[in-house]
């Protein structure tokens, strides 16, 4: 068995495995917030709508360079939508939800990544460039998930929703022309992005929910 024999049926859990860990990383300090089985729950639904909206891109990839804006809109909408319900609203917890359901949306891209690459060549430089950047993509999902949980906690869902968006256009962006330009190694560079996006989103947003909670008990006291 050859190597792209091999990548295609590992792609899934190449992008599973990473948002997991990312996932239990990003729960430390939050224990009592959340309930786990909705951790999980919110996972699981990720994946399903992250298989849902990769489905949809790939047969309308025809639009071309209208991908840039509509992706976007398409992705963040999807996760809005699971979101944006009764129970879910002005609670904090919501937005520790809205990271798992960004990782679980996330992790999916892995493979399509790979497929949208179109090897034709057994390129390790290659596919491990494309690899690298595909975590850029979960975390840049876990950290809009944050964003828009942060969102519907606030019940500012529209500033939100809207700012999502933005963060996300630049990225699809230059995910988009590496491919038709055929550089994807250069794809590797989407982590840098993931990784400033998602530390904005854990550290600036989700870490309110603390703060929140200790102006609480300062009153109290």
């Amino acid at each position: 068995m050859n190597l792209m024999d091999i990548i295609p049926q590992a792609s899934l859990f190449l992008g599973i495995i990473p948002a997991l860990f990312i996932l239990f990383i990003g729960l430390k300090g939050y224990d009592g917030y959340y309930k786990e089985k909705n951790v999980f729950l919110s996972f699981v639904i990720g994946i399903i709508l992250g298989v849902i909206a990769a489905v949809i891109e790939i047969i309308t990839l025809s639009i071309g360079f209208l991908i840039i804006i509509l992706f976007p809109i398409l992705e963040q909408i999807i996760k809005l939508m699971a979101l944006n319900i009764g129970r879910l609203h002005r609670e904090k917890s919501t937005v520790i939800y809205g990271l798992s359901l960004g990782l679980g949306f996330g992790s999916v891209f892995t493979p399509i990544s790979l497929i949208l690459a179109n090897f034709e060549t057994e390129s390790i430089i290659l596919i491990t460039s494309v690899i690298i950047g595909s975590i850029g993509i979960i975390l840049l999902q876990g950290a809009t998930g944050i964003i828009l949980g942060y969102g519907v906690f606030q019940g500012k869902i529209l500033k939100y929703y809207f700012l999502v968006i933005l963060i996300h256009i630049p990225f699809t962006a230059w995910f988009f022309l590496t491919g038709f330009y055929k550089i994807e190694q250069t794809q590797v560079l989407l982590i840098f992005y993931g990784l400033i996006v998602y530390w904005y989103s854990s550290n600036k947003l989700m870490k309110k929910i603390l703060d929140i909670n200790n102006k609480k008990k300062n009153v109290d006291i």
